[in-house]
């Protein structure tokens, strides 16, 4: 069976499209289509062609990022918890022997949302685990799979250490991963880029597309952060590699304070 995968966004598609076809994905006003075309490959492809490489490097004890170069589709990194139990969250497209083998046994793999999509069945197969989903974004899945698990409400807890938080903003079901016990037990927050860390470290960001800066309304990133009031943690690790190294809640809170008050007009110069 031949799964497409769109070189622009990374995600595998189910075996109904075909290269005619255009990535449902890209079309969504979050994301885009190249405006070169559109263009897809295979994983057996992307293998054959021996140009790529996952890369699985310690971050701290218990948690590794797993990074492909050169960069694909829209080059996000991936993570590790090996905490009481061995948890992908997000995933990246390219999947091959090597980085089976490094990665060795997982219990199970978590999402946030559907541009990290990759290809997360062949993951979820190859490594016989379930691959948790929030329902919310059940209709972004484009390649089904029996081993998809669609939860509801807005926390579910996947292992003693680690706990999902639906907190909304970039999707419907908008996911966060709490890691109780990383950071030496101060909490280590994963977040895709649903909160995402900008150029200055100390501060983060929310945005309903990142690619097309289209901003999320104020009410939304109160809402988000509402979310997050009962979750401890001192660190956030972002999708691309970016990193708060301490006090990350406060960052959260007095970004989203300036964030707010930028959409309100504080910020700027008026002619």
């Amino acid at each position: 069976m031949t799964y497409l995968i769109c070189t622009t966004c990374g995600v595998q598609m189910d075996e109904n499209i075909t290269r005619d076809d255009i990535c449902p994905i890209c079309t969504d006003e979050r994301q885009y289509v190249n405006p070169n075309g559109q263009s897809w490959t295979t994983l057996s492809d992307m293998i054959s062609s021996g140009t790529y490489q996952t890369t699985v490097t310690e971050e701290q004890p218990g948690l590794s990022s797993l990074v492909t170069t050169p960069k694909f589709g829209i080059g996000q990194t991936a993570y590790l918890v090996t905490g009481t139990k061995r948890i992908l969250w997000d995933c990246i497209t390219y999947l091959d022997q090597s980085v089976i083998e490094e990665v060795g046994q997982l219990d199970a793999m978590a999402l946030s949302h559907p541009h990290y999509y990759a290809t997360q069945v062949e993951w979820a197969e190859t490594f016989e685990i379930p691959l948790y989903i929030h329902e919310a974004d059940k209709e972004w899945v484009t390649r089904p799979s029996k081993r998809i698990v669609f939860w509801s409400g807005d926390r579910l807890k996947l292992a003693d250490d680690v706990v999902l938080h639906r907190i909304g903003g970039h999707f419907d079901g908008a996911t966060v991963l709490e890691w109780t016990t990383g950071d030496e037990g101060r909490g280590i927050l994963l977040t895709g880029d649903i909160v995402r860390v900008v150029a200055d470290r100390a501060w983060v960001s929310f945005m309903y597309s990142y690619p097309n800066l289209i901003p999320l309304p104020a009410v939304t990133v109160e809402e988000m952060v509402a979310a997050l009031d009962n979750v401890r943690f001192n660190q956030i690790y972002d999708a691309f590699h970016k990193v708060v190294v301490t006090d990350a809640k406060a960052a959260v809170a007095r970004s989203a304070s300036r964030y707010i008050e930028a959409l309100n007009g504080k910020h700027g110069v008026r002619r």
